[in-house]
């Protein structure tokens, strides 16, 4: 039994926010400062300063401890989720939104009549694995890794160079150099082992990374064997702009983002209906699919 008091609820919603905020990035990044919050929710310092010490003292006591060295608060060794679950997708999906949509308001668990949100299973990832790897991601570090994959079940020592952590819509992988393949990859989070070792420096960073640093379109069209009638439904769905829809993202993820729209870009469905989009400029991104 914890002898810290239970968190004093409700909390007002933009606190409650903050707390959330702050608790999932200590947690999961180990560093927390003043300056996260006054970036991310456009407050004051002295108000950034005042939601950390009402989170230390009413929601987490003994939490948080400030680090001289990190010049920030990192998580003791006792720490407890009391706004949050704990789970690293809370944090990616944080990371994720603040990109897209630079707030934070969809991080929250929301319960809304008469809507239904799927998700996929949520993959393992611990945040003492995750930490050093946006550790390393932020400071062009070596990383000794332990992992695993279908062509290497048994776990396999490697040496990586962090640059970005990816969503794909199903899983997260972080993009990085491999120094046993000489080249850059993608890594499935889910697929670490025990605790990464940060190393020295590393010349091998996210510029570097050709693949990476190539910016592609995708036109996306009806499956040509649909009437008439059918495409023009087709077109509205996607909100299609002269019967095509064009989306732009890096070269690595192409392959990603036709599995998110399920198109099968070597081969077409014996039913049209089935996947009723198809990519047009195929030929164009050959170099760019998997395989």
């Amino acid at each position: 039994m914890s002898s810290h008091p239970e968190p004093k609820w409700p909390f007002r919603w933009d606190l409650l926010l903050r707390y959330r905020f702050i608790e999932t990035l200590v947690l999961w990044e180990g560093r927390l400062t003043t300056r996260h919050l006054c970036d991310t929710f456009g407050i004051g310092r002295q108000q950034a300063s005042k939601d950390i010490n009402n989170y230390i003292r009413e929601v987490g006591p003994g939490n948080l401890e400030y680090d001289k060295f990190l010049k920030g608060y990192k998580p003791t060794a006792t720490f407890k989720p009391q706004v949050t679950e704990g789970l690293a997708d809370e944090y990616l999906h944080l990371m994720a939104r603040n990109n897209e949509l630079m707030n934070v308001f969809e991080s929250l668990s929301l319960n809304v009549a008469n809507a239904e949100v799927l998700s996929v299973p949520v993959r393992d990832v611990k945040p003492e694995v995750l930490r050093p790897i946006m550790q390393a991601a932020r400071q062009q570090k070596r990383l000794d890794v332990d992992y695993v994959s279908l062509n290497h079940p048994d776990r396999e020592g490697r040496v990586i160079v962090p640059h970005t952590v990816v969503y794909t819509g199903l899983r997260w992988h972080v993009r990085a150099w491999c120094e046993k393949n000489g080249e850059y990859r993608d890594f499935v989070l889910s697929r670490f082992r025990e605790i990464p070792d940060i190393m020295d420096d590393s010349e091998h960073g996210a510029d570097g990374d050709k693949q990476w640093n190539t910016f592609v379109d995708l036109y996306i069209v009806p499956d040509f064997r649909l009437s008439k009638e059918q495409q023009e439904v087709v077109e509205a769905d996607y909100g299609m702009n002269k019967g095509m829809l064009q989306v732009s993202t890096r070269a690595r993820l192409v392959p990603y983002v036709l599995q998110l729209l399920h198109i099968n870009p070597d081969e077409l469905a014996d039913d049209p209906t089935a996947q009723q989009i198809i990519l047009k400029n195929r030929d164009e991104l050959a170099p760019w699919l998997f395989g």
